[in-house]
């Protein structure tokens, strides 16, 4: 950590960033395709349209053919998910960095820079489900910079400036898929407070479950 410098963002800040982003979330996919799969409803899809077309067919290479196909198909609508939820994001605040997270009090968004290189990102601002608290979001590492201990920093920075805004905890939200970032909230004090389905149909189809984490701060 000793060439790390994590900062407030800098508007030349803004294409490594989001590229970050993109490439974070798109590490996903193949978690997430895995997820799809073992859903019972894949599952009996699956067994029954091999079911089908091998009684229909005689035919072992026919129903084979089909079922590697569904799936070709199921792991491009996997892409597609990840895709738009990525768009989503960049228009929702990732575009507008500055003007989403610098111009509130209560509001922040930092950078890790190494030799020169945005390598990881986090920010916060007030949580719309919980006043007491800020929420902590676009937490990205480059895959090159893990396991140095970054993530850990920016995590205590956010803590340092909630507990510094007077807030009374620290919120985020991850997903089921995202284990590596689950074990290090946990690591870092954070408390599973609640599971839910994303709102999204295709969410509910798949059984996409998120998490809702939480850390207490405690001040003297």
């Amino acid at each position: 950590m000793d060439n790390i410098q994590i900062r407030k963002y800098r508007e030349e800040d803004a294409a490594a960033v989001k590229e970050m982003f993109t490439m974070g979330m798109s590490e996903h996919v193949p978690a997430s395709f895995m997820h799809l799969l073992k859903q019972p409803p894949a599952q009996m899809l699956l067994m029954c349209l091999f079911c089908a077309l091998i009684t229909s067919s005689k035919s072992f290479l026919l129903p084979v053919l089909a079922v590697t196909l569904l799936l070709a198909a199921a792991r491009q609508f996997v892409v597609y998910m990840f895709n738009r939820y990525i768009d989503t994001s960049l228009k929702k605040d990732l575009n507008q960095i500055g003007e989403t997270y610098l111009k509130g009090k209560d509001s922040c968004f930092w950078v890790a820079e190494c030799d020169g290189c945005v390598v990881g990102s986090v920010a916060c601002l007030p949580a719309e489900r919980a006043p007491e608290c800020l929420e902590l979001k676009r937490m990205s590492v480059r895959r090159s910079h893990r396991g140095m201990g970054i993530a850990k920093a920016l995590c205590r920075t956010v803590a340092s400036f909630t507990r510094d805004r007077g807030y009374a905890a620290v919120v985020l939200y991850t997903s089921v898929v995202q284990t590596d970032a689950q074990k290090l909230y946990e690591h870092m004090g954070y408390q599973k407070t609640r599971e839910f389905v994303a709102p999204e149909l295709a969410a509910k189809i798949l059984n996409f479950t998120l998490f809702e984490y939480r850390l207490d701060l405690h001040r003297d």
